[in-house]
């Protein structure tokens, strides 16, 4: 438990870094991580190495478009992350790898699209990473303090409808903070709750694709937590829905 804490605090220090940087920083940080986690997901698939090896190639092209120095945030990067996809799946007959692009390649567009908001770019990225950790952490004292009836036991047997709840809660009195010290609109608070249970949802996601391949963790690069899509399985499903909640107008 030491040990992940520790990796767990080190790794929300560089992702705070990263994001309040923005720019060049964030999208390295962004790119590496995305070409781990597909590499990653492909291993979880058990696809050939050849297979693998093309879907980060596929991926690095959309990566690429990405980059401050590029186009930055687009319709053509998602449009490139779509047709990423459709390739790769043809390529390699099959259709989780090539879901696998859109799996990382999204998430990462949502993430750089928030940090480059003219208007509260930073408050908006740090609120949608803020409401992943805080639903993880109290979702994980909740249920472990409370227990209670299971939600998913053949998917994950540590999970609790406590546990959400208390996740829920946890994200939403984050966000009331951010409304109240950094002016985070009043609508997104009341969102926050249901990106919670996305967020929460991502897990089940990860641990249902762990489950088909019979492995505990999606890798071992980081000690105590496994993978980085062990790592970041909420933030997958949560930041594009933020990003989808911001373009709608409800950040006003």
């Amino acid at each position: 438990m030491s040990q992940r804490i520790i990796v767990g605090a080190i790794l929300i220090i560089v992702a705070v870094a990263e994001v309040w940087l923005g720019g060049t920083a964030l999208w390295v940080l962004a790119t590496v991580g995305g070409l781990i986690m597909i590499s990653e997901f492909a291993g979880l698939l058990k696809v050939s190495e050849q297979h693998k090896r093309m879907a980060m190639y596929a991926l690095c092209i959309p990566l690429g478009v990405l980059s401050p120095i590029a186009l930055g945030p687009s319709f053509f990067a998602f449009g490139l992350i779509l047709g990423m996809a459709i390739g790769t799946a043809l390529i390699s007959r099959s259709v989780a790898l090539g879901a696998g692009q859109i799996y990382v390649g999204i998430p990462i567009l949502a993430l750089l699209w928030l940090r480059e908001q003219p208007e509260n770019g930073l408050v908006l990225t740090f609120w949608a990473l803020s409401l992943v950790w805080a639903t993880d952490i109290g979702a994980y004292f909740s249920g472990r303090s409370i227990g209670g009836p299971k939600i998913a036991p053949a998917i994950s047997p540590s999970k609790t409808w406590a546990g959400l709840i208390g996740g829920m809660a946890c994200a939403t009195l984050v966000a009331a903070c951010f409304h109240i010290w950094f002016n985070l609109s009043l609508t997104l608070v009341w969102v926050t709750p249901f990106l919670a249970i996305a967020a929460q949802s991502g897990d089940f996601l990860e641990s249902w694709m762990k489950r088909r391949a019979g492995v505990k963790d999606s890798g071992t690069l980081l000690p105590g937590h496994g993978g980085v899509l062990d790592r970041l399985d909420g933030v997958v499903t949560a930041v594009p829905l933020a990003a989808l909640a911001v373009s709608l107008g409800l950040a006003v």
